[in-house]
């Protein structure tokens, strides 16, 4: 049961919108057609987001041959599935089936190889993954994995009909299924009927987007329109976010945001880690086959 709540947050100073972004068209996996809305030239300005996709289409063809396997190591993948079937299985030894409305989240660390094969044929398939960076000293401690079904993820309502989850963080006093000491994401789902407002409490030294995936919605009086990211501008005197959303439609968005490592970032492919030296050595243990017991 979703509990309502009263979104009294008060949000002295609003951030504004530093600039939007639309993404880039693209293809990963063996085909899978996507938008990489945080591309690899955002990554310092996002730190510690290294990427994120949205992948969504009603034909089969653009996604039917899904992710086989392929290695990750230095970071954590957070897939959010709004519509759809994927099933996973990692050379750690963990399998899952990620669902309508479910999160998976895994800590590839020091390396795992993984796979996320659609287990639909038709329909269409709706969703996001996100890359949260591990500082230096996490970099290389063991795998972790753990799918969160729609009904495990924390939900709260407000007195004006606005539903949100809790993925990562805290909101309004409601607890995400997941919290990290050092970055401390915070990655909510919004849904605001029309012509409603929300407010989001953010740390002034956090670093923080939106991604508008239904509608449109207004920040400090600048319109972001379906599809866009816009950067939240970091101002030392901000205290947090107020969205609105249009007056004649209802808006869906993700909030995330989350503190920066302020460390070196060194992207080969699937691995990021801080130097050269460390991109060389994961090529060197995948190729002898040191990424966990077993293949995906």
């Amino acid at each position: 049961m979703t509990n309502i709540v009263k979104n009294d947050v008060v949000v002295a100073q609003p951030r504004k919108i530093e600039f939007l972004y639309a993404g880039v068209e693209t293809q990963d996996g063996a085909g899978v057609k996507l938008t990489r809305v945080l591309t690899h030239q955002l990554q310092e300005r996002l730190d510690p987001y290294l990427m994120l996709d949205n992948f969504k289409s009603d034909n089969p063809d653009d996604y039917i041959a899904g992710f086989p396997s392929h290695p990750h190591r230095g970071f954590e993948t957070i897939t959010y599935m709004i519509t759809g079937r994927m099933r996973h299985r990692d050379s750690a030894g963990h399998e899952g089936l990620l669902q309508n409305g479910g999160v998976q989240w895994m800590t590839a660390a020091r390396g795992v190889i993984h796979s996320e094969i659609p287990e639909q044929e038709d329909g269409e398939m709706d969703g996001f993954q996100l890359w949260l960076n591990l500082p230096a000293k996490d970099k290389m401690k063991d795998p972790w994995y753990r799918d969160f079904q729609s009904a495990d993820l924390p939900k709260f309502e407000t007195e004006n009909g606005t539903k949100v989850t809790v993925i990562a963080g805290e909101s309004n006093g409601v607890q995400g299924a997941v919290t990290r000491e050092i970055t401390e994401p915070n990655y909510l789902d919004i849904h605001l009927p029309a012509g409603a407002t929300f407010s989001h409490k953010i740390p002034a030294n956090h670093n923080g987007f939106i991604f508008v995936y239904q509608g449109s919605v207004n920040v400090a009086g600048q319109n972001v329109p379906i599809k866009n990211m816009a950067i939240l501008k970091n101002d030392a005197n901000s205290d947090g976010i107020v969205v609105e959303a249009d007056k004649n439609q209802d808006t869906k968005l993700i909030l995330v945001t989350g503190r920066p490592l302020k460390e070196p970032i060194v992207q080969y492919g699937p691995f990021v880690m801080n130097s050269e030296q460390e991109i060389i050595q994961a090529m060197r243990d995948y190729q002898r086959g040191q990424f966990g017991e077993n293949a995906a």
